[in-house]
């Protein structure tokens, strides 16, 4: 054992949580776009938005600043205001609840289910109001959530749902890519994300109305495209009808978006083969519950989440976090339960306990994931968890 400790205190390796897979295809892509001079509102953005709707099979994609973005625009697209209620799972990131506050309605918090970390369709009927309006369910680390259930729940009570995909771009249900099923499904690019954009965002719908709002708001409420004004005779002929927002994608991150698009399924099948991995070789250590490998193929493995029960490992989750630092390992949480937070505590509602993600939260521990991992630094991580157990 001293000379095990010895290897891992001695070893240089460094694994990050994650590595943006930025290669020399993407920078002489973005390169190109600089030269042209129209760096904002050109025809790569277009280019972008027609091949993200293309793979996802979407009828309308709308390129953004940022899922947070996506997410803000698709709530005002469907009218919620002040006096709303809009439902949201209470492990997430910050964004999907922090949007509802940015309209002046109110989040609900809603549990999750202890096995996937998704949104329990049974919790979110037990907070539906009359003043519930919308539900923002998250297919949390690409694994998909119930949304099938979801939607009934959404039709018998008259529901406006917003996906979020920012961890499911190529994540499907039963053959539909995730986003299609709810009124619109909001997807994110940053740089920890499937493909990056650096910063950046998408919104899908199959809705003209919400479409066509979502378009206007994204570019400060004007009317007219600048194609359009010039087509019209002057570009300072345009109307500004309700409030917008600068959450325009420029040229140059659309650019690269296209070209990390390219090599999505690429991208997606080294972290199954990764997913797999971590799977295949910590299966047998006690204490450690690893991910589902059920329905693997339509899942596109954006974290690698495990559980760790502190009296069968025999050390807990953030001491497990210290100790892997010290290796050189990187690991992260996804994500510290919404209502932990002084904010949410004030201008959050939960009607129901949130027991399954006040569990969970003590426990959940995200491995290394990213297109690229080598086996080697898998391994270091792997061999770092049994060395700690067995200390």
């Amino acid at each position: 054992m001293k000379k095990d400790r010895n290897f891992f205190e001695k070893e240089k390796i460094v694994v990050p949580f994650f590595r943006p897979y930025i290669n020399s295809d993407d920078r002489n892509y973005v390169q190109k776009s600089l030269r042209s001079h129209i760096l904002t509102n050109g025809p790569i953005i277009k280019d972008f938005e027609n091949k993200f709707a293309r793979y996802t099979n979407a009828p309308y994609s709308i390129a953004v600043s940022s899922a947070t973005s996506a997410l803000h625009l698709a709530l005002r697209a469907a009218g919620i205001g002040k006096g709303d209620e809009v439902i949201v799972p209470d492990i997430t990131f910050a964004a999907t609840a922090n949007v509802v506050l940015m309209v002046g309605a109110t989040p609900v918090l809603a549990d999750v289910n202890v096995n996937d970390f998704n949104i329990d369709p049974e919790s979110i009927k037990q907070v539906i109001t009359n003043k519930t309006k919308a539900i923002i369910p998250v297919h949390f680390a690409g694994r998909a959530c119930n949304i099938i259930q979801i939607m009934k729940i959404a039709k018998k009570s008259r529901l406006i749902v917003v996906e979020d995909c920012a961890h499911a771009l190529g994540t499907k249900i039963e053959g539909i890519h995730a986003g299609n099923y709810g009124d619109m499904g909001c997807f994110s690019f940053y740089p920890t994300k499937n493909i990056t954009t650096l910063e950046g965002g998408m919104l899908i719908t199959s809705s003209t109305k919400f479409a066509e709002k979502v378009q206007i708001a994204r570019n400060h409420g004007i009317s007219k495209t600048l194609k359009e004004r010039y087509s019209d005779g002057f570009p300072w002929e345009y109307d500004i009808k309700s409030l917008g927002y600068n959450y325009r994608l420029d040229e140059i991150r659309s650019s690269l978006g296209i070209n990390q698009l390219k090599r999505i399924n690429k991208i997606n099948l080294e972290r199954k083969n990764a997913f797999k991995y971590y799977c295949e070789k910590l299966k047998d250590v006690d204490g450690i519950s690893l991910p589902s490998l059920e329905n693997l193929e339509n899942d596109s493995c954006h974290l690698f989440v495990i559980k760790i029960d502190k009296n069968k490992f025999g050390k807990n989750r953030n001491y497990i976090f210290k100790r892997l630092l010290k290796f050189g390992i990187s690991t992260s949480l996804h994500y510290k339960p919404l209502h932990l937070f002084t904010i949410f505590k004030k201008h959050a509602k939960q009607y129901s306990e949130l027991k399954n993600s006040s569990y969970i939260y003590e426990q959940i521990l995200s491995l290394p994931l990213y297109s690229g991992i080598h086996k080697k630094e898998q391994n270091f991580v792997i061999n770092a968890l049994k060395l700690i157990r067995n200390e």
